[in-house]
């Protein structure tokens, strides 16, 4: 069974190895949507793959070293494309939540990155 739980922050960026003079090599910033995927059994007493507030719990940190900030000024996101972000989300999410099976990470309404580690 897949469980989720979706999370939002805005955060600011720019792409630095984009070439001269595309939009993206400014400053511009994001609503980010941000979707964690969880795989496991229901566990027999309480019926849940896990409780979505301990979900909500481990991811929040993560939140808030992301939410309203420059994203290049976060170590290991210097060059922080959605992919890329993706990855190090991940890094942070699967030592804590080891049954983490995807994230999906939305830029836009319409753009976003799947990542399976």
């Amino acid at each position: 069974m897949i469980i989720y739980k979706t999370f939002s922050f805005d955060a600011a960026h720019y792409l630095p190895h984009v070439p001269a003079g595309h939009k993206c090599g400014r400053m511009h910033g994001h609503t980010y949507s941000l979707k964690v995927f969880i795989t496991g059994d229901p566990e027999p007493h309480s019926g849940w793959v896990m409780d979505y507030t301990d979900l909500k719990n481990g991811i929040s940190p993560l939140i808030e070293i992301l939410d309203h900030k420059v994203l290049n000024d976060i170590p290991g996101l210097e060059n922080p494309t959605s992919e890329q972000l993706s990855i190090w989300l991940w890094n942070k999410i699967k030592p804590v939540f080891p049954g983490l099976s995807r994230i999906e990470l939305n830029e836009t309404p319409s753009s976003g990155v799947i990542y399976e580690g």
